[in-house]
């Protein structure tokens, strides 16, 4: 057992606990003239084992950590436990855990150990909206004090008014808007009231694609309810280029259903839907290479069931809107009362009001996360 003493179990200790504790007693002991602990915390890196929700949480606490103290961030390894694993298969760490799970841990401590180093963009949702609360509050949001929405408000140049509550959170992957968030909504709520029926990530899948048949993804046609509409009916888009500090607004395509923001190129276990696109394409759209440390974010949608199932089948590619370096999305409710939301793969029903805007500002963490890159 002496071997596995650093092995913290997440369902017991807290990221931020192990994180802030581990990393201060190194600290203090270096300070103290202890070499071997200065040399530890030089070298350290840090292996998670779980999905990308585990992965995203863990790199939240190291950021909170470089924000409150300025001190050096250690790298991140990713063992994928998870059902979608998209943060690992982008570094290299493979979409599945194998069978073979002795061996199979031996290699990725080792691998851990030794593989170079790369960066991560990380992108922070500020979320406005008339007094109120958001049921079920997910763990990636924080309700932001009065004092902190004063200071978005003139980060992001927005007039927030007095009588506002406001969110924040973090995420790696992707922040996505409408019937993926709300199919992802009613698979949670379905696992959690039935835990028997989520025996692992096939398992996951399969009821999740169930879930998204029952809920009309797949098989209902977009106009056949006010609440499976287009999200042009609720939303306005608006981004910020490259050196650009107007802001512009994008016409939401009329069939679009689901609006993602992209930062890494895996997406839902592992597909591509932004895609890997041509020079002259790129030129002709003003698009670039798309990279997760390129400071940009890539903004795709869904449309009817059909064009995403097609998607994910990756025969083709999702409706290209825009490339950015910041965005704001203003909702309003019209003929909904609320829109389904998710950061990284954890929903929540956003509430609207018809004559009063929610604001979505998206703009990225101004330091990268480190991350071990397993590809080489």
């Amino acid at each position: 057992m002496k071997r596995y003493r650093k092995v913290f179990d997440l369902s017991i200790v807290k990221p931020s606990d192990f994180v802030h504790y581990g990393l201060s007693c190194l600290e203090r002991l270096a300070d103290q003239g202890d070499n071997c602990a200065k040399d530890i915390r030089g070298k350290l890196r840090i292996v998670v084992a779980g999905g990308d929700g585990t992965v995203g949480w863990v790199l939240g606490c190291l950021q909170d950590l470089y924000r409150l103290k300025r001190e050096p961030v250690p790298p991140t390894g990713i063992i994928p436990l998870g059902t979608g694993n998209d943060l690992a298969r982008s570094f290299g760490w493979g979409g599945s855990f194998p069978f073979g799970w002795r061996s199979a841990v031996k290699r990725y401590l080792s691998k851990a150990g030794t593989a170079p180093i790369v960066h991560l963009d990380s992108w922070q949702a500020v979320i406005t909206m008339p007094v109120g609360e958001i049921e079920e509050l997910p763990h990636a949001l924080k309700q932001v004090e009065p004092t902190d929405r004063l200071e978005f408000s003139k980060e992001n140049g927005s007039d927030l008014p007095e009588e506002a509550s406001c969110y924040k959170g973090t995420f790696y992957n992707y922040l996505s808007i409408g019937m993926d968030a709300q199919v992802l909504y009613g698979f949670h709520h379905l696992r959690d009231e039935k835990p028997y029926l989520a025996q692992g990530p096939v398992a996951n899948k399969l009821i999740y694609a169930g879930y998204g048949c029952t809920q009309g993804w797949l098989c209902t046609p977009c106009t056949a309810s006010p609440q499976l509409r287009g999200l042009k009916n609720i939303l306005r888009l608006y981004i910020q280029r490259v050196n650009c500090s107007e802001w512009e607004q994008i016409q939401m395509p009329s069939s679009v259903r689901s609006l993602v923001v992209l930062n890494l190129y895996n997406y839902c276990s592992g597909r591509h839907p932004w895609g890997n696109l041509k020079p002259d394409y790129l030129e002709k759209r003003g698009f670039v290479e798309a990279h997760s440390d390129d400071g940009l974010i890539e903004i795709f949608g869904l449309k009817e069931g059909w064009h995403a199932s097609l998607v994910m089948a990756e025969l083709i590619k999702a409706k290209h809107i825009a490339q950015a370096a910041a965005i704001k999305i203003e909702m309003k409710g019209g003929e909904w009362d609320r829109a389904y939301v998710q950061m990284d793969g954890e929903p929540w029903k956003q509430p609207l009001i018809q004559d009063q805007s929610t604001i979505v500002e998206i703009n990225r963490v101004p330091y990268h996360s480190l991350m071990i890159n397993g590809e080489q």
